[in-house]
């Protein structure tokens, strides 16, 4: 089964996932909340994330991260802390 399947996302408007403009608004930043919180609760936000990561650059909410948040990853992470530094709840299940 493809990871997209099981995502909570999935058959929701994906409007949410697309804020306009670059988070400099009151709406975009609330926007972009919304989005994460659904990605909080996400069983497969560990491969949306690293589906993001290497599909670069891509638009939107995915794996619970921003465009900025992802590219701001790759720069400054290596490739196996990328994940725990910009989205730490996502991968909890993986440590127990």
């Amino acid at each position: 089964m493809d990871w997209r399947e099981s995502a909570v996302c999935r058959g929701m408007d994906p409007d949410l996932f697309f804020p306009i403009g670059t988070g400099s608004g009151v709406a975009s930043l609330v926007q972009m909340d919304e989005a994460k919180a659904v990605c909080g609760s996400c069983p497969v936000a560990r491969q949306c994330l690293a589906w993001a990561m290497n599909a670069a650059p891509v638009e939107g909410i995915w794996g619970g991260t921003t465009e900025a948040e992802r590219r701001g990853a790759r720069r400054s992470a290596p490739a196996h802390q990328e994940e725990d530094r910009i989205c730490p709840k996502a991968f909890e299940s993986d440590r127990r």
